[in-house]
């Protein structure tokens, strides 16, 4: 039987599938990357794929781009079609305003390694292996709201919404779960002006994110191949 891929969303060249396209290779998951920063379109119908996975990106969920209607529209027919979506920062943030949820500037702005947390044992169970306290990495402005019918999973002192569920199948982070060391380093690289010289709790400096990067990469890589493959159960 020919498996349907999965359709990943790359908004920026820079911010590519990571850590979420090694799970899809690794677990023999075909994938389509639809390259909106190229100027593919969006496909029509969600259900020639099985699932949606959508990455980050420089740029506001609310910028008039010209994916940014038709992305929300074949969102609808996904949640409709009950064909998984999962959303990564810029992607979550897109699914909570498809679904009538809102985008607005952060309370806080969040750069770096942060802590989050399941927001119940049923959460931390069902989709985190367990675990109650997670080290995340993190780069946005921009935060968005539940969407009707969403349950928050993830949360943290400086946004609250870091990660919520819908329908128990599709899945929407305010966090990056889906980073290598390789994408690290190369956001370092591509905006250095946005890091802070010394750290503070929600922003860290270039040295500090870069400190005992290994070891957190390899920490965040158990989390989102569990996360990858609990929202796998639903595909296709």
């Amino acid at each position: 039987m020919t498996l349907r891929p999965v359709a990943v969303f790359r908004f920026s060249r820079a911010e590519g599938p990571g850590r979420f396209a090694h799970w899809l290779e690794a677990n023999d998951r075909p994938y389509r990357l639809i390259a909106l920063d190229l100027g593919e379109p969006v496909p029509d119908d969600p259900r020639e794929f099985a699932g949606l996975g959508m990455m980050g990106g420089p740029m506001g969920a609310n910028d008039d781009y010209p994916w940014r209607d038709p992305l929300a529209v074949l969102l609808r027919r996904a949640v409709d079609a009950r064909v998984p979506v999962i959303g990564h920062c810029l992607g979550g943030q897109i699914l909570s305003r498809a679904l009538g949820g809102v985008v607005t500037r952060a309370p806080t702005t969040e750069i770096g390694w942060i802590d989050v947390e399941a927001t119940d044992r049923a959460a931390a169970d069902e989709w985190f292996g367990g675990r109650e306290r997670m080290n995340v990495f993190q780069w946005h402005y921009d935060a968005f709201t539940l969407p009707a019918g969403a349950k928050r999973v993830l949360a943290n002192a400086w946004n609250p919404n870091q990660a919520c569920v819908i329908d128990d199948r599709h899945i929407g982070f305010q966090c990056h779960v889906e980073m290598t060391a390789d994408l690290v380093e190369a956001w370092c690289d591509m905006a250095p002006g946005e890091l802070p010289a010394t750290s503070s709790p929600e922003r860290q400096s270039r040295a500090d994110i870069l400190d005992g990067l290994d070891a957190r990469i390899a920490s965040l890589n158990a989390l989102a191949d569990g996360v990858y493959a609990r929202w796998s159960r639903n595909l296709g």
